[in-house]
């Protein structure tokens, strides 16, 4: 036989169990703008019905239904679309870190312009065809004279400038290796946290969401690999465990063990003055690694070597060393090649000529004859001959001075294209890969709003159903036994 209060039962848990669907639904809507917020819903359950199973249960036809509770909390959340998210976020942290490494270099040549090396060289080649056509004109030597200034100082201001970026990208590896290591020692203490909380069967909902939004702005900077571990004790079902994070390596491999549980490893800080030869890790283990570039995960970091400088098979590499090389090599080609020439003409005065330029390399170019009585304009000693002028004028052709410039800004426009188009591919990826996420796991304000109501009504009809039990109640306690009286 069936309790007399067992209507008010059931309809007590269904109004106590919409109420905890109502409070979930108003902690959604509040949450609808935090970051990394997951909206959460109550899995609802019902409960064991009556009689149970057992020698002394009520001989009464089936079981009874005693209603509904909640069971647990629980995130609404697509691990693989999180590893989808991550996988293009971390794409995205490397080309965008090439794209505006190549951005700065391409404002620094400053080509094509009125003001960059091309259109100096340009204006030295042209003044010395000018003074070969009046080689005793003492404005066109001027002219001459102060044109090897300007490009020896465009030389060397491309030079200053692209070490001074080449620096900055040395420290902003540090910063970001400062971020990681911070983020690092952030998962690992909620790492801690939940392993605290879920083998009491409860389900830290917003240490998960805490412990995703750092993992995914970890994978932004170096390409990792999530492993889950059952934190002990006795979890709920839908307990989501420890993190365990590696590195994954550019070939594909497992690397270093970054978090194992609370325990977390680090980062070592390179040396900004020197390219990088090794990236070194401390394990979560306490264990020391090293990383070659070959084997360096993808993500901002790579990027930023890439653009700061490394060392393979002994040689330097990357992309503001291989540019500062390749404006060496040009100068001193330059210097070279116009000096020869110029010390086979004669000066002014008839006599032989000297160099024109000193130095090596862009960083050191100078014109070092003083007056222009001393530019050696004459190929046989005349004064009115301009035949070494010509042949100065020349040498932007013979020795290739002019194509080759061309080929070392034409590589960098192509470079600097690429990137940004696989920068704008990366982030159309990744923001598809958002959206899919956001469908699952973000707040919808008026999906909340159709579940409060249904809560709401399911919660007023529970209610009245005590009343009508009530009523039934009143009927069997105050109505019942009064005939004859």
């Amino acid at each position: 036989m069936f309790s007399t209060f067992h209507g008010l039962e059931t309809a007590k848990r269904g109004m106590n169990t919409q109420q905890s669907a109502l409070y979930v639904t108003g902690q959604n809507i509040s949450n609808a703008n935090t970051l990394g917020y997951t909206r959460q819903r109550v899995n609802f359950e019902a409960t064991p019905a009556y009689p149970a199973a057992s020698m002394n249960r009520p001989q009464i036809p089936g079981q009874m239904g005693t209603g509904v509770q909640a069971g647990s909390i629980q995130r609404i959340r697509d691990s693989f679309l999180d590893l989808q998210f991550r996988g293009e976020n971390n794409k995205l942290g490397y080309w965008n870190t090439k794209a505006e490494s190549l951005s700065k270099l391409e404002d620094i040549m400053n080509e094509p312009s009125d003001s960059g090396l091309a259109a100096t060289l340009g204006q030295f080649w042209q003044s010395l065809q000018d003074l070969s056509v009046n080689p005793e004109n003492d404005g066109a030597r001027s002219v001459v004279l102060q044109r090897g200034q300007a490009v020896a100082e465009t030389f060397r201001y491309l030079s200053d400038s692209i070490k001074g970026v080449q620096k900055d990208l040395g420290n902003e590896v540090n910063v970001s290796i400062r971020n990681i290591n911070s983020i690092l020692k952030q998962i690992g203490e909620v790492n801690k946290q939940i392993s605290e909380v879920e083998p009491h069967g409860y389900v830290p909902n917003d240490l998960y969401d805490e412990r995703d939004r750092l993992v995914d702005e970890l994978s932004g900077y170096v390409n990792i690999k999530v492993e889950v571990k059952k934190s002990g004790g006795n979890p709920s079902d839908i307990a989501e465990g420890i993190y365990n994070i590696k590195i994954l390596n550019d070939d594909g491999t497992t690397g270093v063990s970054l978090i194992e549980g609370s325990k977390y490893g680090e980062i070592n800080e390179i040396d900004e003055t020197n390219p990088v030869d090794t990236l070194t890790f401390t394990g979560a283990d306490g264990s020391s690694n090293g990383l070659s570039f070959d084997k360096l995960p993808t993500g901002k970091i790579r990027g930023l070597i890439e653009s700061f400088g490394y060392t393979d098979g002994g040689n330097i590499k990357g992309i503001y060393p291989e540019m500062l090389a390749q404006l060496n090599d040009l100068a001193s080609t330059f210097i070279t090649k116009f000096n020869e020439q110029h010390k086979k003409g004669f000066t002014l005065d008839g006599t032989g000529g000297e160099d024109f330029f000193s130095g090596t390399s862009a960083e050191d170019i100078k014109v070092i004859i003083t007056s222009n009585k001393d530019i050696a304009a004459s190929a046989n000693g005349d004064k009115g001959d301009g035949q070494n002028a010509i042949d100065l004028s020349k040498v932007q052709s013979t020795a290739d001075i002019t194509s080759k410039y061309q080929s070392i800004i034409g590589k960098l426009g192509v470079d600097a294209q690429q990137a940004n188009r696989l920068t704008s591919n990366t982030a159309n990826l990744l923001q598809s890969a958002d959206e899919r996420r956001q469908s699952v796991s973000a707040v919808s304000i008026d999906e909340e709003f159709i579940n409060m109501i249904k809560y709401q009504q399911a919660y007023n009809a529970s209610a009245r159903n005590i009343t009508i039990v009530d009523e039934m109640l009143d009927k069997i306690i105050n109505g019942m036994g009064l005939g004859g009286r």
